[in-house]
């Protein structure tokens, strides 16, 4: 199969032309917007790691200039130019932002000697050289504080590019987050990681060549960096809505806006500066209420609740918005505008969303009649460049209703790969299938192709014509899809199904990461690597002795599962594991062998061959596990 791209058919060619008279091409404003204050250009804006692999790289979005090719949908390719603006920006005197280094965006907020730091992009790498843009043209201010403004990896994986470890046990450099951000950062990078890295590959286009018939951005923002992810514990952790805090001169007030964009999240506002971040809460998109990657389904009615809080509190007295994505909003009324219409547009697809669904409607139902209102539809920021219409209607539905739909057909379905084979079967074959979807293909009917050639994709792996056939459709659909996300996706399907399984680029469960798992969680992640059957008939019990914490766990292997206590036990366990906090976590980094671990600091005693009758239970995840095929 050749990996050369294909031209865009001509129903594709028609979808484009029409999106370009319907969507309003002539409101130009967010173009003032995204280069207003422009301080300094970073050229070349590369990264590199000191071995020359490159980390990151915005100047391969160059072709993205002039009218959008028939390849790329207008309203993405417009998004796509918007956010691969980069440089060091001046948002307002004594705040600044730097766009365009990592998915996203760095800002400083300028003390009496020092600055404050406002979230730290995903890579060491990239928050490095983000600093170093800053202060080469705003000085050499040292930084007194950090905040995360929430618990996702590109806003808090590039710490150690502004400050160290020892900055901040030695007090000199705070670092603030809202409650509950440790919990939730390492969780959501550890539990199910792999898989969310996996998937992340696809949703970002990481194997995919940038250019007008491959990658040409998130919509959120343009890719990530794939540099070194780090992790600083917060020293002071924000619970409450309307706390204030000044550090080197600067006022902040905090809003608590949890299970909203993230589970924790908070926006801050800078009374001196008249300058609200709205963290993630309110950016240049209709952001994810279920992100294609995987996660917990985030909630639209509060997330709509917060912003009409953060209207209440901050709404004529900010004079400029800005977030940790996209361009600032400048005007105290365009800064309420703003906020409104993205309030407006989560309680408007949550509250229709929940009317059909009450009607019998199921999610892709919904999804199919759900129009936004005329002046949200209409409005640059409402588009779903990110998140989209149709995969958060089914995420509301998702999160209310769960995955059963109703019908009793849905309750007990066979598996994807028995179900293809039957449908093949029933629909004469696998040749005659590919032979009727090359005619829906001449038609259009693109969505119908994917879903009939992808069941003799699954029945038939090697069936070199169905391959090829999913392969084009998945790269049409991709060429119309409005949504970053959504063409990455279906690109990433197309390379696959062409040049083969390209894996996991990006890895988040780094030591730092890992090192901040509380032992109770530590605990989890081993427990979810059981391989149960193979566990059925074991049963063993350690014992760990946390010296510096006076803590004493017990667990214990028994009918395929891991469980923990805390609780004093009865007897003595198997073995015993002696240990520190700061050590406990080399259990999840590296062997169980007793060697090892006493090169770790934990000391073993007693039966150590528990150990290893564990460690062979274990079965840690797979990064290259198959999507467009089946194992």
């Amino acid at each position: 199969m050749s990996p050369a791209p294909n031209p865009p058919s001509e129903s594709i060619v028609r979808q484009q032309h029409v999106l370009r008279e319907r969507l309003p091409f002539s409101d130009t404003q967010d173009f003032d917007d995204a280069n207003r204050g422009l301080v300094a250009r970073r050229e070349p804006n590369a990264v590199k790691a000191d071995g020359g692999t490159v980390l990151w790289d915005n100047d391969t979005y160059a072709f993205l200039d002039g009218d959008a090719p028939d390849t790329v949908n207008p309203s993405l390719w417009r998004q796509s130019q918007l956010v691969a603006v980069a440089g060091l920006f001046e948002v307002v005197p004594g705040v600044y932002q730097v766009r365009g280094l990592d998915l996203s965006n760095t800002s400083f907020i300028e003390g009496d000697e020092g600055v404050i730091v406002v979230d730290t992009l995903l890579s060491a790498e990239t928050g490095k050289a983000a600093l170093e843009l800053y202060r080469q043209h705003r000085g050499d201010r040292p930084v007194k504080a950090v905040i995360y403004t929430h618990s996702h990896v590109d806003h808090f994986g590039g710490v150690k590019g502004f400050v160290s470890q020892d900055e901040v046990d030695a007090g000199t450099v705070k670092i603030f987050a809202p409650e509950g951000f440790v919990e939730h950062a390492v969780s959501e990078n550890v539990y199910v990681g792999t898989a969310m890295g996996r998937r992340a590959g696809y949703m970002y286009g990481a194997a995919l060549a940038r250019g007008p018939q491959g990658q040409v951005g998130a919509g959120l923002g343009q890719t990530v960096s794939i540099g070194t992810v780090t992790l600083i514990a917060p020293t002071d952790l924000v619970t409450t809505t309307g706390h204030e805090e000044t550090v080197d001169g600067v006022r902040m007030v905090f809003q608590m806006a949890p299970d909203t964009e993230a589970p924790s999240e908070m926006l801050i506002y800078f009374p001196d500066f008249k300058a609200l971040c709205a963290a993630e809460d309110a950016t240049h998109t209709f952001h994810n209420l279920l992100t294609l990657r995987g996660a917990v389904v985030r909630d639209p009615h509060g997330w709509a609740g917060y912003l009409t809080e953060t209207i209440d509190l901050f709404g004529g007295d900010a004079e400029v918005v800005f977030a940790s994505h996209h361009w600032p909003t400048w005007g105290a009324e365009r800064v309420v505008e703003f906020l409104t219409s993205q309030r407006d547009l989560y309680a408007y697809v949550h509250d229709q969303t929940l009317r059909l669904m009450n009607k019998g409607f199921t999610g892709p139902e919904i999804a199919e009649q759900m129009q936004l209102p005329p002046a949200l539809e209409n409005t640059w920021s409402a588009r779903g460049y990110y998140g989209s219409v149709s995969h958060n209607v089914k995420a509301i539905y998702q999160r209310y209703l769960g995955w059963f739909d109703g019908n009793p057909a849905s309750l007990w379905e066979h598996t994807p790969v028995e179900q293809s084979k039957r449908y093949v079967e029933f629909m004469g074959g696998a040749d005659a299938v590919v032979a009727k979807a090359r005619d829906s293909f001449d038609a259009g009917d693109f969505r119908w192709v994917a879903q009939v050639v992808n069941h003799v994709v699954y029945a038939q792996p090697d069936h070199a014509e169905a391959r090829a056939l999913l392969a084009d459709t998945y790269e049409q659909l991709g060429y119309g899809a409005e949504n970053g996300t959504w063409r990455s996706w279906y690109l990433s399907g197309t390379t696959e199904l062409r040049e083969g399984n390209f894996g996991t680029p990006t890895e988040t469960a780094a030591p730092d990461v890992v090192a901040q798992l509380t032992p109770s969680m530590l605990f989890d992640a081993i427990a979810i690597q059981v391989h149960g059957p193979k566990a059925w008939d074991e049963k063993l019990s350690i014992d760990v002795v946390l010296t510096d914490a006076d803590e004493r766990y017990r667990l214990l292997l028994a009918n395929g599962v891991l469980t923990y206590s805390p609780r004093p036990q009865k007897g003595d366990a198997d073995a015993t594991l002696t240990t520190t906090k700061k050590a406990l976590p080399a259990l999840a980094l590296g062997s169980l062998s007793a060697d090892d671990l006493a090169k770790a600091g934990i000391e073993v005693s007693g039966d150590g061959s528990v150990l290893a009758r564990l460690a062979a239970l274990l079965e840690p995840g797979d990064a290259n596990f198959a999507i467009v095929t089946p194992d």
